[in-house]
């Protein structure tokens, strides 16, 4: 198999009036989006557009997903860009991509943003005939190694990343993940994550590849747990992969107080550490679930780990992130390039083929990231470093251990900003935490949100830290700031220093 389009022709054919995406308005079904992905790619090989990306600045809708595919039948990658972000941002995004075009729904105002760039209305790109042999002569000539998306990522110098990842590397993924979930074609999915972030791709790829369902959830539910609740269990929702911040706003919220989801037996989580209380409250709401601590960044595509939860953990316990998936390679290195003991920290390195591409029109971020593997001197094999730590336990199941750039520097001691994370944490009350460092002061600052007071709080924390590592400044908020992906907005709170 060389190109994902291969899944949603075989669905089509096989249950072809099956309803394959849902949003809020709509339904499609497999049969349904085969025609209108095809539509769109024909009325694009009509265009005679370059090879470059295009872009794809549309709500969460079935179509979406649809513009997607119909980029990817025209033989180009596609870049999804939320437009409820700011414009600047949107900007440099574009800048970056330098798109011949865009396809547009019309729900947004892009005149001030794409200057220059050919906006195509998707609604009547989707009216255009099937071209066939344009179609198949773009096919014969694809590969697996052809791009297939953009995904955008924050960069530390405020400049976005677009990691760039193939054909071959989702179907590797995607392969690996369904087989670990043992998601089967009659489940059905919730999907969380917006559409251009990389968590979407299990959603918008696990059903062409089962032939499974997936539900796009307006992200307003995920504030309203009783809402949520009702709206998975009328959709007879049986599986999910959603952020470690969206279950535990859920749990914030008592999601399970007044309805369960009832039809909900597989949980996947990742994007940031899970905190025990949180997972606690799901295992015993949904006793007989299947629940997984999954890791990876998106230039792995997706997620590179696993771990399944085989026990009720306990409110002390660490989540391992376990095992590499499938025809994945995962291993430490030392800050001398050498493997790492059992026990000891390093830096978390991803070879094999679901590696992504690199970084889009950026070559000196991709030529810094995506490195030979130095205990490869025989062949050049490219491996990925990702800025995290982790170390081996003793049954051999990794753990993460944060970013290499959180470790800090503070009164002549070495400390892990995680580590203050995580014992503020095990404290009943706490729901919520961010620890940061204001270097020019000199002052670690810990953000939290939950129940119990700072006084309280600095007492507990004095108990399990030493002294130098017990926080100076502490901020109780009501949540902490996110970003699009879930992930804490970081830069948000440094605006409390």
């Amino acid at each position: 198999m060389k190109n994902v389009l291969e899944w949603l022709e075989t669905a089509a054919y096989e249950h072809p009036n099956r309803i394959v995406y849902e949003d809020m308005t709509e339904t499609i079904s497999f049969g349904d989006l085969y025609n209108e992905a095809r539509r769109i790619g024909s009325a694009l090989i009509r265009e005679h557009l370059s090879e470059k990306p295009i872009a794809v600045m549309m709500g969460r809708s079935v179509h979406t997903i649809a513009a997607f595919l119909g980029i990817v039948y025209s033989g180009r990658a596609y870049a999804p860009i939320d437009t409820t972000q700011p414009a600047a941002r949107i900007k440099k995004i574009l800048s970056l991509l330098d798109p011949d075009a865009a396809i547009s729904d019309g729900s947004f105002d892009l005149h001030d943003i794409v200057s220059g760039i050919k906006v195509f209305d998707q609604k009547a790109l989707r009216d255009h005939e099937i071209l066939k042999e344009e179609l198949e002569k773009v096919r014969q000539s694809s590969l697996d190694s052809d791009p297939l998306y953009i995904i955008f990522t924050s960069g530390s110098s405020g400049r976005p990343k677009g990691v760039l990842t193939s054909h071959h590397s989702l179907i590797n993924y995607i392969s690996a993940y369904t087989g670990m979930m043992e998601i089967k074609g009659e489940d059905r999915l919730c999907s969380q994550s917006p559409l251009d972030y990389i968590a979407a791709i299990r959603d918008i790829y696990v059903p062409l590849f089962t032939g499974a369902y997936s539900f796009l959830c307006p992200k307003e539910y995920f504030m309203q747990p009783g809402p949520l609740c009702s709206l998975m269990n009328e959709k007879k929702i049986t599986c999910i992969g959603w952020s470690t911040s969206a279950l535990t706003v859920l749990s914030k919220l008592n999601a399970f107080k007044e309805e369960k989801p009832k039809h909900l037996k597989k949980i996947c989580f990742s994007g940031s550490v899970m905190p025990p209380k949180v997972i606690m409250e799901w295992q015993a709401a949904l006793p007989e679930a299947l629940f997984v601590n999954q890791y990876g960044p998106t230039e792995a595509t997706a997620s590179c780990t696993y771990y399944k939860l085989d026990h009720m953990i306990s409110e002390d316990e660490v989540l391992p992130v376990g095992t590499p998936y499938d025809n994945y390679k995962v291993f430490l290195l030392s800050p001398d390039e050498t493997p790492v003991k059992e026990g000891e920290l390093g830096e978390i390195c991803i070879g094999g083929p679901s590696l992504a591409l690199g970084y889009y029109n950026d070559n000196e971020r991709t030529e810094s990231s995506f490195v030979r593997n130095p205990l490869n001197k025989a062949w050049p094999e490219l491996i990925y470093k990702t800025g995290d730590l982790g170390s081996y336990r003793k049954d051999g199941l990794l753990e993460f251990h944060g970013r290499m750039d959180r470790q800090i520097k503070h009164i002549g001691h070495r400390v892990e900003l995680d580590e203050i994370e995580h014992a503020a944490l095990s404290i009943p009350g706490i729901t919520e935490t961010a620890a940061l460092y204001d270097a020019e002061k000199e002052n670690i600052w810990l953000f939290y949100s939950g129940e119990t007071a700072v006084k309280g709080l600095l007492t507990e924390l004095r108990k399990s830290l030493p002294g130098f590592m017990v926080p100076r400044k502490v901020k109780q908020l009501e949540a902490l700031p996110k970003l699009p992906n879930g992930k804490t907005d970081m830069e948000t709170l440094k605006g409390f220093f």
